[in-house]
């Protein structure tokens, strides 16, 4: 449930979207995300986090941070790591939960509904704490993808669900053949 008079902000978990995106079969067109929830109340700010790989010269990301960046996001990027397991596979590293927090806990006084786009359950002491702040939270993920995009206790602590699935033909777009991504924007 959202009020029209109510003053959101969106904080984009990028590799969590993306990939309850992708699970779904479909892209997110960020900037028909961004009109509806203006739509939906007064938007203060749309934040969208990613790691980005170092040392790569081009990152596939790269041109969708950009655009993001000069069409309305604030941008929250930060070097993704790249390491070696245990077993010898190479892993990235590139986990922006603290950022993401960090930025909602500051804006609290100044919103009154937070939209959190992940599944993540890391986030539900964040739901918890902006709603002891008074400011309502809405969890945007998915149970209707294969697996459950979602956890469920943040989706127990948010007053409100919405599935993507649900926002797939006001956002949505048909996924791409496969093209490559930035292996930061996979997780952590």
């Amino acid at each position: 449930m959202f009020y029209h008079d109510e003053r959101l902000a969106l904080f984009i978990d990028g590799a969590n979207l993306h990939a309850t995106g992708k699970a779904l079969g479909f892209d997110i067109d960020y900037r028909l995300l961004r009109q509806e929830f203006m739509r939906r109340g007064r938007l203060v700010r749309a934040y969208y986090y990613t790691a980005l790989l170092e040392g790569d010269e081009y990152s596939p990301i790269r041109p969708l941070v950009d655009w993001l960046q000069y069409n309305g996001f604030t941008m929250r990027t930060k070097p993704a790591r790249e390491f070696t397991d245990a077993q010898g596979r190479r892993k990235i590293k590139g986990n922006m939960d603290v950022e993401l927090a960090v930025d909602a806990l500051d804006l609290a006084e100044r919103i009154d509904h937070a939209v959190l786009f992940s599944g993540d359950g890391d986030f539900r002491p964040l739901a918890e704490a902006l709603q002891r702040r008074g400011v309502r939270v809405s969890v945007v993920s998915s149970v209707r993808s294969s697996p459950s995009m979602i956890s469920d206790e943040l989706r127990r602590q948010a007053d409100n669900f919405i599935d993507l699935e649900e926002l797939r033909d006001v956002v949505g777009r048909a996924a791409r053949p496969h093209q490559p991504r930035d292996r930061a924007e996979q997780g952590d």
